[in-house]
């Protein structure tokens, strides 16, 4: 395990591997005041809107219903709302983010790594999915470190923090509502959605997964089009045994599993790291 968290860690360091972090990587921050899973952002949003009971506990449905009963305004603003404390950036996150990772995978709506690459002092920009009921036509937005828009994206933009779900921050946009996520894959396969920055950055590279799970088909809908044309070796922090079509999936994408808690994985990378971070 040693060698293989050594390896990670210096390939890291020269930008071949590209972190793909989902919504359990905030169990590693200190004061967490916003959703940590799906379930979580669900219960948020029927604790102030009422929903059907049949699907209150169903994420993209909760929401779906509430902008077809409400308005889209309605999730914006719930969501806005579940978000708008920062959690401070985990020791993992600003390692991270201060590694020689050029492009990063944010899967959830929180700032917290947004907040770490300003603590990097580095330069960094972001480009996030943008539902398709409020910018028809247009599937990402690009944004400067300081929140303000960009109209394009160089082609090579340097630090990159793709948020394909959208976030918070700057500019409240998120994929969250059934009719969101089925707008993206119904365009995905042929990579639409998709940055050309991010197609062009992930050629050939490693994808580490950390605070993923791959046990629904959104997840892994998503995971599997941002891989295509990538490396033939991933890995992916996951402490519970895989259910078999996570296991299923693992095997097709080549993703070695480290059967180990993010809890206990983050120090042993983060001392690993430590040579080429302070470097």
């Amino acid at each position: 395990m040693t060698d293989l968290i050594n390896d990670i860690a210096s390939q890291l360091a020269t930008g071949s591997v590209i972190p793909y972090m989902g919504p359990e990587m905030l169990s590693l921050c200190s004061d967490v005041a916003v959703p940590m899973t799906p379930l979580a952002l669900a219960d948020s949003m029927t604790a102030k809107v009422s929903v059907p009971h049949k699907i209150r506990k169903r994420l993209t449905q909760t929401a779906q219903f509430i902008e077809n009963f409400k308005h889209r305004k309605s999730v914006v603003h719930l969501m806005n709302e579940a978000f708008a404390t920062t959690p401070s950036p985990s020791a993992l996150q600003l390692a991270l983010a201060s590694s020689g990772a050029k492009l990063w995978v944010d899967t959830w709506y929180d700032d917290s790594f947004a907040s770490a690459l300003v603590q990097s002092q580095q330069p960094w920009v972001q480009v996030q999915g943008l539902s398709q009921s409020e910018h028809f036509g247009q599937w990402t937005g690009a944004y400067a470190a300081d929140g303000t828009p960009l109209a394009e994206l160089s082609e090579a933009p340097g630090r990159l923090l793709y948020k394909p779900w959208g976030a918070h921050s700057p500019a409240g946009n998120y994929l969250v509502s059934d009719s969101d996520y089925v707008e993206v894959l119904t365009e995905i396969d042929i990579q639409t959605p998709i940055p050309p920055q991010v197609q062009a950055w992930r050629s050939g590279r490693h994808f580490l997964f950390l605070g993923c799970r791959f046990d629904d088909q959104l997840t892994r809908s998503f995971a599997r089009q941002i891989m295509k044309r990538t490396s033939d070796q991933h890995w992916a922090v996951l402490p519970n045994e895989p259910t078999r079509m996570e296991a299923r999936f693992l095997a097709e994408q080549n993703i070695t599993r480290v059967a180990m808690p993010l809890a206990e994985f983050a120090p042993l990378l983060i001392g690993a790291m430590q040579p080429s971070v302070a470097a």
